[in-house]
């Protein structure tokens, strides 16, 4: 039973098309991650699962049920930065939310806690750091015990300290059971964080799946010798031969269509009288994947 399933969720927001059909399925205990450049409709999506918009046409389900207060009263959310008090504590802060949403305070202590604030829930909040004050409205949407998080963008704007301690508490709460559906542009912040993964790009969905299955990055070898030209013509004539590349340094990567191991290609360019200089096995970056991707 997945979590949320949406079945050709569309927007528009006049001549925009800010969602075109899309439809995927989150299954529980995911960290499902909606990934897309700025503008691809990430944020829209997540405002009319959370019914801050509503969709122009198509539907959904959270928990195998129509959507309804009471499947939402399961879900924190974290939609956009959070208007803390500034002169107030982490620990009144969290009293006043609890009031708004209805929550009990005596969860207050729990979900400092978990988001590594106890030492300081007394200190104000202008005197935290960004990662601490992300932190604090995570710890804002775990109010209730929600088995759901959404949260949109939870490290943007984040130094590279505030990014890691964001994502580690992500993998905390994941490994404690939680469901986390996070909207991102960050694409590390999908490789370490996330399982499954939805591209968005223009409002239309490419892909969805396991991050693996989603992003394919295969490994290519490679290498270069002394007469890169010669080793060109050699390789090309390789059984597994697919396809070929030449880095600005003059080095060949070359992809087969089945695993080649290096050191039978190696032999075999030794065999035609080419004697590699440099065999290195390497992996299509992250970034190179996706943007293939997103730009086909």
């Amino acid at each position: 039973m997945p979590i949320l399933s949406l079945q050709n969720i569309s927007k528009k927001y006049g001549p925009v098309q800010a969602l075109s059909q899309v439809s995927f399925d989150v299954p529980p205990g995911s960290v499902f991650g909606i990934l897309g450049p700025n503008g691809s409709g990430k944020t829209t999506l997540l405002s009319i699962v959370t019914d801050v918009l509503s969709a122009d046409e198509g539907s959904f389900t959270l928990f195998d049920q129509q959507p309804s207060a009471k499947q939402r009263r399961n879900i924190g959310t974290l939609l956009e930065t959070p208007n803390f008090y500034h002169y107030l504590s982490a620990y009144r802060n969290l009293q006043v939310v609890a009031g708004i949403k209805q929550r009990s305070e005596e969860d207050i202590p729990r979900v400092l806690e978990l988001a590594g604030l106890t030492a300081r829930q007394h200190s104000a909040f202008k005197t935290y750091s960004l990662g601490m004050k992300q932190r604090l409205a995570i710890a804002s949407a775990l109010l209730g015990d929600p088995d759901v998080l959404i949260l949109d963008e939870p490290s943007n704007g984040l130094d590279p300290v505030g990014i890691s301690e964001v994502r580690t508490l992500v993998k905390q709460l994941a490994q404690a059971g939680k469901t986390i559906i996070m909207a991102s542009h960050l694409l590390d912040e999908v490789e370490k964080v996330c399982t499954h993964v939805a591209i968005l790009r223009k409002g239309k969905l490419l892909l969805s799946g396991p991050v693996n299955a989603v992003i394919t990055r295969d490994d290519f070898l490679e290498v270069g010798s002394a007469d890169n030209k010669a080793l060109k013509g050699v390789i090309e004539k390789h059984p597994a031969f697919l396809q070929l590349s030449v880095t600005p340094e003059g080095l060949l990567q070359v992809i087969f269509k089945e695993p080649v191991d290096p050191a039978a290609l190696n032999n075999w360019c030794s065999q035609q009288g080419i004697w590699l200089s440099h065999l290195q096995v390497r992996r299509k970056s992250l970034e190179t994947a996706f943007l293939e991707l997103t730009n086909n």
